[in-house]
C-alpha cells in the first residue's frame, strides 16, 4: 500500500472587506497614534514643511510599521499622522530621535492646537 501524503493545511488567502481592501492584522502589541495639528495663522507652509521632514527618517526607524501625513481636505491648515509602532516602547524610542527632538524644539511656534490618541487595533 503507498504511503499517504500528509497533508498541510491550504495558506489562507488574506481577508477582504466588501471593496477588496486587504484586512491587516497587526502584532499583538503594536500601537496606532493618530496626531491632529492645526497650524498657527500664517505658519501652514512651514508646519507642513517640518512634518514632512519626519516621514523619512520615521519610517526607518525599528518597529516602525507605518507612518503617514495627511491634509485635511476641509479645513486649510490642519494635518494629520497616522502612525503604527510595534510597541508603545518603539515609540518612545522614537520620541528620542535627532529628527523628533528637532521637531519638538519648533512645534511650539507653529501649531494653534494639537491633539493625540494611541489607539490599540480590535478587528
Amino acid at each position: 500500500m503507498p504511503k499517504s501524503k500528509s497533508r498541510r493545511p491550504a495558506k489562507r488567502a488574506p481577508r477582504r472587506r466588501s471593496r477588496g481592501a486587504t484586512v491587516v492584522r497587526l502584532p499583538k502589541n503594536a500601537v496606532t497614534l493618530v496626531v491632529v495639528m492645526r497650524a498657527k495663522e500664517g505658519q501652514h507652509l512651514l508646519l507642513e514643511a517640518e512634518l514632512r521632514a519626519l516621514v523619512t527618517p520615521s519610517r526607518k526607524e525599528e518597529g516602525c510599521l507605518q507612518f503617514d501625513l495627511h491634509r485635511c481636505a476641509d479645513q486649510p491648515g490642519t494635518f494629520l499622522f497616522h502612525e503604527v509602532w510595534e510597541t508603545r516602547d518603539h515609540h518612545t524610542a522614537h520620541t528620542r530621535t535627532p529628527h523628533f527632538l528637532r521637531w519638538n524644539a519648533r512645534k511650539d511656534s507653529l501649531l494653534a492646537t494639537r491633539e493625540a490618541a494611541f489607539w490599540q487595533q480590535l478587528a
